[in-house]
């Protein structure tokens, strides 16, 4: 029984060294193997933040969250019940550094189909910041988050 163990504990650190060896030789090739990854949660506020430190704040579900670069729409997603969404892209696709510096969040969803009292014109919109880089496997995700709306004269 313990010789399975042991077997069985060699094979996870072969396959282990095995993994981190293909990544260092992947190089510039190992970069293209990765994603990123847009998400946050959008409020049913003047502003699409949380309320002042962290009150109840009731969320924006199925609005429409644009990812827009120099004016042209790269990707989209729906918010859920709770007014999480989430954005995948492909770097080969569009540069991490251009949506940092050229690419912003666009809600034109009306803020009035998830409160009456707010107003039916203008669009939210949030630049981009990275969080930071997870490793799944091979894959390196860069995860960016909003950095927070604003409520806007509308963009269409």
């Amino acid at each position: 029984m313990a010789s399975k163990s042991i077997i069985l504990l060699v094979s996870l650190l072969a396959i282990a060294i095995a993994a981190s060896t293909a990544e260092a030789q992947l190089g510039l090739i190992g970069g293209l193997l990765g994603l990123i990854r847009i998400q946050g949660t959008l409020f049913c506020t003047l502003n699409g933040n949380m309320g002042v430190n962290g009150t109840s704040t009731p969320v924006f579900p199925n609005a429409l969250v644009q990812l827009r670069c120099g004016g042209t729409v790269v990707s989209a997603a729906t918010t859920n019940g709770s007014g999480l969404f989430s954005i995948v892209l492909d770097p080969a696709q569009v540069l991490l550094s251009s949506i940092l510096s050229s690419c912003n969040l666009v809600v034109n969803t009306p803020l009035s189909t998830c409160n009456a009292i707010l107003p039916a014109v203008g669009s939210l919109l949030s630049p981009l910041q990275l969080i930071g880089n997870t490793l799944v496997g091979l894959l390196n995700v860069a995860n960016l988050i909003p950095t927070g709306f604003q409520l806007l004269s509308n963009l269409t």
